[in-house]
């Protein structure tokens, strides 16, 4: 047995009383069915859409190889065109992504295909927001977002998302000085024998289809897994306490800049001392019955 997952609620429609009394201000996941079904994008985004509209650029793409030590978080390890890129994607089952894009940059028109759900919340961040794309088996590793965002994550295709709280860290592996876990066990299939604090972990399972909004507190850790070549919008918006907004500082600027230092100075030898680390501080949770 590893993790405890449970379905996320779903719902078709939501008001602003009910999302903000049971799913903001207690920082809870939920699948929103029918948010997207007045905006453009509904039936008319697809890849063979994005490829027409965004144009022949270099992109870069990111695979699920174990992060260079010597380099800093987020390095691509490749790049393509991005009409390739859909090629490639639609063609064939492909570990490569897209991540962290801005496709409105080249194709300003897409900002009339969607809306910020304001109606159910404000503090929305990005005039652009960022767009992820991924073949069929792509992976998302196990992380929490640096800036500590609520994110309202539409899919265009289908996807396996698994959600943690924050107060599991690091019974997940939790990597020191960084947003992400351990990545030598498989989220969708935990061998609990080889990492035992994964054994009772509680998370939240969910499948998107097409046009399916997931709502992400700020904080919650989430692996995601590409069930066709598809792709999402993420809107990110800020959370009202100032407690996590100073979170967010601290990830971006100090945290952030200490790792990039660390690694780009002494690389292999500091990442074999953090993911011991993250091994300790996992069988000392575990053995402390963490979090209470």
């Amino acid at each position: 047995m590893g993790f405890k997952l449970t379905p996320i609620d779903v719902v078709e429609h939501i008001s602003q009383e009910d999302f903000r009394r049971h799913y903001l201000k207690p920082r809870r996941p939920l699948v929103i069915k029918n948010m997207t079904h007045h905006w453009l994008a509904h039936g008319k985004w697809s890849l063979d859409y994005m490829k027409t509209v965004v144009g022949d650029i270099t992109v870069p793409l990111y695979d699920s190889r174990k992060a260079d030590p010597a380099a800093p978080i987020n390095a691509a390890s490749a790049q393509m065109k991005f009409g390739d890129y859909i090629d490639l994607i639609q063609r064939t089952p492909t570990d490569l992504r897209i991540f962290l894009f801005d496709p409105i940059k080249h194709a300003p028109a897409l900002l009339g295909d969607y809306r910020f759900p304001t109606d159910l919340m404000g503090g929305f961040l990005d005039k652009h927001p960022n767009l992820f794309f991924g073949g069929e088996g792509s992976e998302t590793f196990l992380h929490y977002d640096i800036d500590m965002a609520h994110i309202f994550h539409t899919h265009f295709g289908r996807k396996h998302v698994i959600l943690f709280d924050h107060k599991w860290k690091e019974r997940l592996y939790r990597i020191p000085f960084a947003t992400y876990a351990l990545e030598d066990y498989h989220v969708d299939a935990p061998d609990t024998r080889r990492f035992p604090a994964l054994k009772g972990v509680e998370g939240i399972e969910c499948f998107l289809e097409y046009g399916d909004t997931l709502f992400m507190p700020s904080g919650w850790w989430h692996w995601m897994k590409y069930l066709n070549g598809s792709f999402s919008l993420s809107l990110r918006a800020w959370d009202e306490s100032w407690a996590v907004k100073t979170h967010s500082l601290w990830n971006l600027t100090v945290q952030r800049s200490f790792d990039n230092m660390m690694k780009s100075r002494y690389q292999q030898r500091y990442m074999g001392w953090k993911e011991n680390l993250a091994v300790k501080r996992a069988e000392n949770a575990l053995a402390k019955g963490l979090p209470r």
